[in-house]
């Protein structure tokens, strides 16, 4: 520790202390970069799920959800690293948009149909399942016997594995673009990796804590460079009914500088029933609100194995039950809250999770001014735009590797305790059957329709589900036969 102009600093590796700015500022904002589209993709494929497109006059509308996105994403998180009574765990946890939530919520459109009034169920919805999860958070102590590490390490590794295919993706350039795979994709996604692995392992310092940041920042000024350089477009001939088309498209890793120009540079945030949300009432369907608070249930399991994988690697010891409850709580209470503002629910960030994993890195300082500056984005559609247009193959190149992070932080938890047959036999039907089934959701056809959003789509659910029962039902005793 050193002493500077009278001010105490501490390691970016302890999360209670202070740290020269000129550290906590790279280490905040690469937190902020790396779930930037995340936190903003949910609200844009829901909005388009509920026909709230900017073809059929919502544009406004769609700005002010996203600038709401930002801005409660800042607050959210503040609260979880500082909290508020019981609301918030004090835990080193970004909190964003989840997408945990789309097979129920595009499910949700299908049946109500669309326009404003099939997304003010869905917000209200939000509302309930929120508070709904806030109540089950103070009962987090007494289920904890539930979730040993055996439990947590097992869902942690089940987040990771989820989030893998979501990193590929990204590196790729994004699902659904023209040019998904291309050279120039993959060699984007592969320069920002191979940045990273150079500054964390050659450098030093703050150097080598934020890589994830100078990785970015490098393959978007790389990819700058290419737009100023290279063509902008492309064709794609396809040939339906035997009649062959040609499309031009823009390239996925293009930087498109005249959304920043067109931003404006501030804006008050809207609240529903108010301003540009003007028209989202509070509107109850109980068709929307019971697979709603069931996929709130859910997030509160994946919310424990977040906690319990950062605190884990960052802190090197177990959640306590304080933690976990606040963070349960600040999870629901926090989707309410996001719900007024028209966003959906707000939770635990896994993609993260995996970034804390990888630098160790959780000064709450430094997290804070990640979540100060999302704030600010919130404020300031200019900067938000600047972020926003970073292609996702530059975000890919970080996301493989910090996803696969997650995974062995959940290995390293489940090993905390002594491997036994018990184990192997909880760990290999939760992962092989539960995550199985849940990234073939096909395999569910046969089940109703309500299990089939809520179970499938990432295998979290059914694994953690799987991992609990097997944990409550087997002998503490209980051991493989050996072969004689």
């Amino acid at each position: 520790m050193k002493k500077e102009d009278n001010v105490q600093y501490s390691s970016p590796f302890e999360f209670e202390g202070r740290i020269p700015l000129k550290e906590a500022i790279p280490l905040g904002l690469q937190h902020v970069l790396a779930m930037f589209v995340g936190n903003l993709t949910p609200l844009i494929i829901i909005m388009g799920a509920c026909g709230l497109t900017i073809d059929a006059g919502y544009g406004d509308f769609r700005t002010a959800l996203l600038q709401n996105a930002m801005l409660v994403a800042g607050i959210v998180t503040l609260v979880q690293l500082y909290a508020i009574g019981p609301i918030g765990g004090k835990v080193p946890i970004i909190m964003g948009t989840s997408s945990g939530f789309l097979g129920v919520m595009r499910t949700c459109a299908t049946t109500l149909g669309t326009g404003v009034v099939s997304y003010s169920i869905i917000i209200t919805a939000c509302i309930v399942g929120g508070i709904f999860e806030g109540v089950l958070g103070f009962f987090i102590k007494p289920l904890r016997k539930f979730f040993p590490p055996v439990v947590t390490g097992t869902v942690v590794m089940a987040i990771g594995l989820s989030l893998i295919s979501v990193g590929i993706n990204y590196f790729a350039g994004g699902s659904g673009v023209k040019d998904f795979g291309s050279l120039q994709n993959l060699f984007l996604g592969t320069f920002v990796l191979v940045v990273i692995v150079i500054v964390k392992h050659f450098c030093k310092g703050i150097a080598s804590s934020s890589s994830v940041l100078i990785g970015i920042i490098a393959g978007y000024i790389v990819a700058a460079i290419m737009t100023a350089v290279l063509p902008h477009t492309g064709t794609l001939v396809e040939v339906v009914d035997g009649v062959e088309t040609t499309t031009e498209y823009t390239y996925a890793w293009v930087v498109n500088w005249s959304s920043v120009a067109n931003a404006s540079w501030f804006a008050l945030p809207s609240f529903i029933g108010f301003g540009k949300l003007s028209d989202i009432h509070l509107t109850f369907n109980s068709a929307a609100i019971v697979p709603m608070m069931l996929m709130f249930i859910v997030t509160a399991v994946e919310t424990v194995g977040d906690i319990s994988g950062v605190i884990e690697a960052g802190m090197d010891r177990e959640a306590t039950d304080t933690e976990l409850s606040g963070g349960v709580v600040c999870d629901g209470l926090g989707s309410a809250f996001a719900a007024l503002f028209g966003v959906l629910p707000n939770t635990s960030f896994s993609q993260n999770v995996g970034l804390v994993q990888m630098n160790g890195v959780v000064n709450r300082f430094a997290l804070s001014l990640g979540a100060i500056f999302l704030v600010l984005c919130g404020l300031c559609p200019k900067l938000a735009a600047i972020v926003s247009i970073m292609p996702q193959a530059v975000l890919g190149g970080a996301a493989v590797m910090m996803f696969s992070s997650i995974v062995i932080s959940g290995f390293q938890l489940i090993c905390k305790s002594p491997m036994g047959g018990r184990e192997i036999t909880i760990i290999s039907i939760a992962l092989g059957l539960g995550y199985g089934l849940g990234t073939n959701s096909s395999a569910l056809a046969g089940l109703p329709s309500f299990m089939t959003y809520v179970f499938g789509g990432s295998g979290i659910v059914p694994a953690a589900l799987i991992a609990i029962v097997l944990n409550a039902v087997l002998p503490a005793d209980y051991k493989l036969n050996a072969k004689k």
